[in-house]
């Protein structure tokens, strides 16, 4: 029983991270401003990923940034290991 909260809470917590990193990624084309109001958090929970992703695979010219993609594409990983879904 306590497993399965836990479960459900990793889970939880993953998918608001990959909803983060969505809203992050499609802000710039909604025209949404993520550092004032009620959104200033995006930035801060988005940005220790992205900064690692980009670290590992650096952005070159001429090609889209695909370091929001790619942290989803971990993210899901990561959910379907720990939590089942």
């Amino acid at each position: 029983m306590a497993v399965d909260v836990l479960r459900a809470t990793i889970g939880s917590a993953l998918t608001l991270c990959m909803m983060a990193v969505l809203l992050r990624w499609s802000a710039r084309a909604l025209a949404v401003d993520l550092h004032r109001g009620h959104l200033r958090f995006v930035p801060s929970l988005t940005d220790p990923l992205l900064r690692g992703c980009r670290k590992l695979f650096p952005p070159t010219r001429g090609v889209p940034d695909w370091s929001p993609l790619l942290v989803l594409l971990g993210l899901w990983i990561v959910r379907v290991l720990c939590a089942g879904y």
